[in-house]
């Protein structure tokens, strides 16, 4: 199949957007495609993902690591086109809309202008993301006044404000330490306090409760959504923790390979999943609620490399119904992502009856 970056005959780096209608939703994502061009061979990190959120709602994009999740938070941010230090850059094509805007054909700066005001991002070590050389108040006071033009006596007041709101105790005080002085829970609240101190209305938290303990993470998760009602911000989740956007999701998105398999409300992807990656993501998460008679069911196999991605579906290697349906269409054609029901989509080439009857009959009674 033609690479369809190559038709667009952008150079590497160059982003590329097409002419359509314009868009329905606060962020409207199109055909979005983030390709690295390595020694190896063309990384294709995202291949043709599409969704859309409203402002107030939360969609939470799921899959193992190596799925594309993370490329595509970076991509919306407009930070995969830097190449720096001699590396190359990414090429992207497709679309992302932000509040009417398109931003992969917007020029850098105006990008940059609205990196930190109207979206920001929690990123998914705040040890690393955090400088290490600034206290924490610096950093806030510094991303605050690259968009607002006050001095660093009201920037600082600013920070202490959102130190406080996010559950810093003695955030006056709290605001000249420095990132290794505090917990890990503290310092993902210093990098949310960071990203919502300028009110954005896109929120992107990529792995927000990693490497955190149980009682932390529901700290963490109760603050984003409580402070996503106070801001009405349209909020991205991107975890492999399908418990965290259990918690906190409108919709989820289920991505394999660099493409969405799944797309649907949280309810319909919980309890009604139809795609077999997602009865498996479903069979390997522990189960509370229930008293827990068999182990958990893992994936097996690996999550196929991105610069050799398996032909038709990309997940039939892995697929125990891979044979179901007929004459060995997975192994050759790549399925579509086709509605099948109000909102719900699934990118899979077993029939409506196959995907229910297995559904009803083997995967679900074991979750």
């Amino acid at each position: 199949m033609t690479d369809p970056l190559s038709r667009t005959g952008a150079t590497v780096g160059e982003p590329v957007a097409t002419t359509s209608a314009p868009p329905t939703a606060f962020l409207e994502v199109r055909d979005l495609r983030v390709h690295f061009p390595t020694d190896d061979g063309l990384v294709k990190s995202v291949d043709g993902l599409s969704f859309q959120l409203e402002k107030g709602k939360t969609l939470g994009i799921v899959g193992e690591s190596g799925s594309g999740k993370s490329v595509t938070s970076l991509g919306i941010l407009g930070l995969h086109t830097t190449g720096q230090y001699g590396r190359q850059k990414a090429r992207i094509s497709g679309e992302i809309w932000l509040d009417g805007e398109e931003l992969l054909s917007a020029d850098p700066d105006r990008v940059r202008k609205l990196r930190g005001r109207e979206m920001a991002m929690i990123f998914q070590d705040p040890l690393s993301a955090l400088h290490p050389y600034f206290t924490i108040g610096k950093q806030i006071v510094e991303a605050y006044r690259v968009h607002h033009d006050v001095d660093k006596k009201t920037a600082r007041k600013r920070a202490i404000e959102m130190l406080d709101r996010v559950g810093i105790p003695q955030p006056d005080k709290r605001v000249d330490s420095y990132p290794h002085e505090f917990s890990g829970g503290m310092r993902q609240r210093a990098m949310i306090a960071m990203a919502l101190v300028n009110n954005p209305e896109l929120l992107i938290a990529d792995e927000p409760t990693t490497a955190l303990d149980v009682t932390v993470q529901a700290q963490i998760l109760d603050l984003i959504r409580d402070l996503q009602k106070e801001f009405g911000s349209a909020v991205i989740i991107i975890t492999h923790d399908l418990g965290v956007v259990a918690e906190l999701a409108d919709d989820i998105l289920v991505m394999y390979g660099g493409r969405c398999v799944e797309r649907g409300s949280a309810e319909k992807v919980f309890y009604e999943p139809r795609h077999p990656y997602t009865w498996g993501l479903l069979g390997s998460m522990p189960r509370i609620d229930k008293e827990q008679t068999d182990r958990l069911i893992p994936v097996e196999g690996a999550p196929p490399s991105l610069i050799n991605i398996p032909s038709g579906c990309a997940f039939n290697p892995r697929c125990p119904y891979a044979d179901v349906p007929k004459g060995g269409i997975t192994r050759t054609e790549r399925p579509e992502l086709r509605e099948v029901a109000g909102g719900h989509f699934s990118a899979c080439h077993m029939s409506p009856e196959d995907r229910q009857r297995i559904w009803t009959e083997q995967i679900a009674p074991k979750l």
